[in-house]
């Protein structure tokens, strides 16, 4: 199959307190913190994609610029839905929204880069030889 724009794939999760921005560290208030946001946005993109990317090849998430516009408290769903937007050459571009029952919470423009993964890792090995 080839690798076209327009491919969509959606996610969902249920907000735990594992999954609050207590839990992050990043603030002190039991509702859905922004990084497990951006993870949940990174994970919907990357899995759009696979079936669609060479044995031996991945993505790896190189700019996430995101917007987290409203709070969801634990125990609440968050669906997300990501599409491919833009392809140049091993760059992909994806625009993602996350939504939960009272309506969007946070969108984001993401990008990947299609990587050969023996090589990626030689040189991410290489950076941490001293």
């Amino acid at each position: 199959m080839p690798l076209v724009t327009g491919i969509k794939h959606k996610n969902k999760m249920i907000i735990d307190e594992t999954k609050t921005a207590i839990a992050a560290k990043s603030g002190t208030l039991p509702v859905f913190a922004t990084p497990y946001v951006a993870a949940l946005m990174e994970q919907t993109a990357e899995e759009s994609v696979r079936p669609y990317i060479e044995d031996g090849q991945a993505t790896v998430g190189t700019k996430l610029i995101l917007n987290h516009t409203a709070a969801t408290v634990a125990g609440k769903e968050v669906s997300c839905e990501s599409e491919l937007v833009e392809i140049d050459r091993r760059r992909l571009v994806f625009r993602i929204t996350a939504s939960d029952n009272a309506g969007q919470v946070a969108d984001c423009e993401h990008e990947r880069f299609i990587i050969d993964i023996e090589k990626f890792m030689a040189k991410a090995k290489e950076r941490g030889e001293d």
